[in-house]
């Protein structure tokens, strides 16, 4: 009886803002799907798909692997870039090779800004109340 040869998958997780990622890769024919819809159904604007698919672009795999991902939190902006780290950590981790011209273009690094927090005292997180001389 001959054993079922496991399929090559690669895991990662990509974060932006409050927006969390795990991205699936398995070799396949470039097939993108975000939260078990199609990627063109979720990021409909052509921009966004641009950005998120930057690190298969710049690695020439775009008809080389299928994605699936769940992303939780943020809104779509903030999911966008959380999608983006994720598919360039998990490129790495399908071919280390790739890693110097994903970090060059910054694709590795996580954009650690988040949203400020309001202060007490004040109407939001920088602006204040108008200032009354007399």
């Amino acid at each position: 009886m001959a054993k079922a040869k496991a399929k090559e998958q690669y895991w990662a997780t990509g974060r932006r803002k409050r927006a969390v990622a795990r991205v699936q890769l398995c070799p396949g024919n470039g097939k993108l799907m975000v939260n078990k819809r199609d990627f063109e159904s979720y990021f409909p604007t052509d921009a966004v798909r641009g950005y998120v698919t930057q690190p298969l672009m710049i690695t020439g795999a775009t008809e080389s692997y299928n994605i699936n991902a769940n992303i939780n939190g943020g809104g779509s902006i903030g999911q966008a870039g959380a999608l983006r780290h994720g598919i360039a950590r998990a490129l790495v981790a399908a071919n280390p090779d790739l890693r110097s011209v994903l970090k060059e273009s910054g694709m590795l690094t996580r954009d650690s800004r988040k949203k400020e927090r309001k202060k007490y005292g004040q109407p939001g997180a920088r602006k204040k109340f108008q200032f009354s001389k007399r």
